[in-house]
């Protein structure tokens, strides 16, 4: 994304237009092929990132971002420390988090878009989310420990830096600093990406119960990065089809850089069953090929932005017609 200027809490106000009152930096309604100040998909150190809540708000300002979530994997913890940072910085923080679970003995991903936080089966899913995490994390060690990884668990837990619940990007950097491997993404190629010896899924709940609980809260459900699951066209339709069967209004449309051609194939697989496009980086640490903000730019599409969804409408503001 091209950065923008970034504006201040006071620069994100209603200005009047012969049309009426209009918000600045408000969201477009429709796709138009622009790159946008938003990003709905963000991690931080209160899960696997790299960067605070508050740093990661901060850079999200440096870049011109008004609009973001932070979804972090199976909490919330961030979010308030997030939401502070943005009245600082004027960008607005939605309230959000990733959530983990199978489909057809697939890990798939969810992220809950949360304009009225973490309630209801929500927040107890959550509890049992992270009690999930500890017990994952203890057999990923165990076979982490198998390929050579020597006290994988003490390791995995200093590369996080903190107590929170360890996941497969910390087993990785565990891997990478004990010289087992070259790389974070060798690390997942040979070791724990999908049907390696570290992706244990055995934990995790199914797609529907995960889409329930968002839905308990009042909260808008996007299917996280269906473009890298390793499905064939077929297959994510099916699971696409599962997904809005559940309930799920969303999924994300871009994530991060992907082909322009297969994005426009994605908005039609959305478009076929009425799902709601959302995008985001997936950002986790500085110094690599992505940053806040940073992604292929949507295709123009009659899908609609998530962010025409009445809930979180209520959070950004209402969205005015593209140019």
């Amino acid at each position: 994304m091209t950065p923008m200027g970034r504006a201040s809490t006071m620069d994100v106000i209603l200005t009047k237009t012969p049309a009426g009152v209009m918000p600045m930096n408000a969201l477009p309604e429709r796709f138009e092929g622009e790159a946008l100040a938003i990003d709905l998909h963000m991690h931080s150190t209160a899960s696997d990132g790299a960067l605070s809540p508050e740093a990661l708000v901060e850079a999200c300002a440096a870049r011109g971002l008004t609009h973001m979530a932070l979804t972090d994997h199976d909490t919330v913890a961030g979010v308030e420390r997030a939401r502070v940072a943005g009245e600082r910085h004027g960008v607005v923080v939605l309230p959000a988090t990733e959530l983990s679970c199978q489909w057809r003995g697939i890990n798939i991903h969810v992220v809950g878009l949360l304009p009225s936080g973490a309630q209801g089966e929500l927040a107890s899913g959550l509890e049992r989310q992270a009690e999930a995490r500890e017990r994952r994390a203890m057999q990923i060690a165990e076979r982490m420990e198998r390929v050579g990884l020597e006290d994988a668990l003490a390791r995995a837990r200093e590369e996080a830096g903190s107590d929170r619940p360890l996941g497969r990007p910390d087993f990785a950097r565990a891997l990478v600093a004990a010289e087992l491997v070259p790389d974070m993404a060798t690390a997942f190629r040979r070791h724990l990406g999908n049907g390696k010896a570290g992706d244990i899924k055995a934990h995790w709940p199914s797609l529907a119960t995960v889409v329930a609980w968002v839905l308990d809260a009042g909260g808008v459900a996007a299917l996280a990065h269906p473009l890298r699951y390793g499905l064939t066209r077929r297959k994510r339709g099916q699971l696409l089809d599962d997904f809005h069967a559940a309930g799920g209004q969303a999924a994300e449309l871009v994530s991060g850089f992907q082909n322009p051609d297969v994005t426009r194939d994605l908005a039609r697989q959305l478009a076929e069953r009425d799902l709601l496009a959302s995008l985001g980086s997936d950002f986790h640490f500085p110094g690599g090929h992505l940053a806040p903000g940073s992604m292929t730019p949507v295709p123009r599409t009659s899908v609609a932005p998530v962010w025409t969804h009445p809930g979180i409408a209520a959070v950004f503001g209402h969205s005015v017609p593209a140019a």
